[in-house]
């Protein structure tokens, strides 16, 4: 089943006060993000939609932790508030997460997915291991754990039914899966993992935060411009006096170009011409200050830090030795980055290929992100 056929509703409407913090556990910090931005961004590349069901009264809260993921008022109930949500899909299928499930690791949700395709419903989770007593201040008995599982989430279903489950639903459920079994659905298990533990108490931040897991990417970038006519060169953000200027996609700037690329490999989201084509033009003779910009705010959206940038331009002429340090800097206050971690440099083709011809300049880049 294609990606294209699914969403991520993520239920966050409850109030989480047995956490703690003052606040609802799911707009609390966890390693520099907020734990609902940590579960929208685990969906990032794997679902076409994630709809996120809140509090009415957490609506500033939520706009600010996930600014462009839509939003749907909840219910008092956790039931209620999921039947919101999905009358809100209009995807084939759905999964539907815990918010406070913030490091559910990718494998899980591919898991759930390819369950999909020959059951109505599925489910991660992981057997119980641990013996099991029943009582009260006393051992009563023992209660057999072979086939008991600890459920998690996210649980997927074909939307249709799973909607219908919960119109026909009467009272509390523990989960959708409880739902889906009443409506008499098939529901297959599939592994969970221990990363995707659910944040209840005081205690379970700790935990969580050490089993969020430090995602790095390395793009890298390569891009050429002929020479034409002109009496400059736009270079990593900074005008270079010179006796030709560079021909092609907006201003010509074979450096920021070349960054943009690389950013845009890391986070596996093609190249520039897909976000700003060539053909439409409104980008002739734009700023490329505006395309890195957009590389840059799009890995914080996806809840990455650029960590540093090398670039080289490959060139005769003109000489970038003189312009070096405003091009870092200005390369720094696109991205946000701190000067310190940019590298502009640049080399020669020992007057080998068209670039020591001095037909064009040449670049490339590497840029390496990680979660933040």
């Amino acid at each position: 089943m294609s990606r294209a056929d699914v969403t991520a509703l993520i239920v966050a409407a409850g109030r989480g006060t047995r956490a703690g913090g003052g606040l609802p556990k799911q707009y609390r910090d966890l390693g520099g993000q907020t734990v609902l931005a940590r579960a929208v961004a685990a969906f990032a590349g794997r679902v076409a939609e994630v709809v996120v069901v809140i509090h009415p009264e957490d609506r500033a809260m939520a706009k600010a932790a996930v600014p462009d993921v839509r939003l749907i008022d909840g219910a008092s109930t956790r039931s209620g508030s999921v039947a919101a949500g999905l009358a809100a899909v209009t995807t084939e299928l759905v999964l539907i997460h815990d918010a406070a499930r913030p490091n559910v690791p990718g494998a899980v949700i591919d898991r759930v997915l390819e369950a999909l395709a020959s059951a109505d419903g599925a489910a991660p989770a992981l057997a119980v291991t641990d013996a099991l007593w029943y009582g009260a201040e006393r051992v009563e008995g023992v209660q057999d754990r072979r086939n008991l599982w600890r459920a998690q989430t996210p649980q997927g279903f074909r939307t249709a039914a799973i909607r219908a489950a919960h119109a026909a639903f009467d009272g509390p459920a523990s989960d959708d899966v409880e739902v889906a079994l009443a409506a008499g659905l098939d529901v297959a298990i599939v592994a969970g993992d221990e990363a995707a533990m659910k944040i209840t108490g005081p205690e379970d931040f700790a935990r969580a935060a050490m089993g969020t897991r430090m995602d790095i990417r390395v793009g890298n970038g390569f891009d050429v411009h002929r020479f034409g006519m002109g009496d400059h060169v736009m270079l990593c953000g900074v005008k270079v006096p010179h006796n030709r200027g560079l021909q092609g996609h907006s201003d010509a700037d074979v450096g920021l170009h070349t960054i943009t690329d690389a950013i845009y490999g890391a986070l596996a989201e093609g190249d520039i011409g897909r976000h700003f084509p060539p053909s439409d033009p409104q980008w002739k003779g734009a700023d490329s200050a505006v395309f890195l910009a957009h590389a840059a705010d799009l890995a914080r959206k996806r809840g990455f830090a650029i960590c540093n940038i090398d670039a080289t331009l490959i060139c005769e002429h003109p000489k970038i030795t003189p312009h070096a340090a405003a091009m870092r800097a200005r390369v720094a206050d696109i991205t946000g980055v701190a000067v310190d971690r940019v590298s502009v440099k640049a080399t020669t083709t020992e007057r080998l290929g068209f670039a020591g011809r001095g037909e064009g300049i040449a670049c490339m880049a590497t840029v390496s992100l990680v979660t933040s």
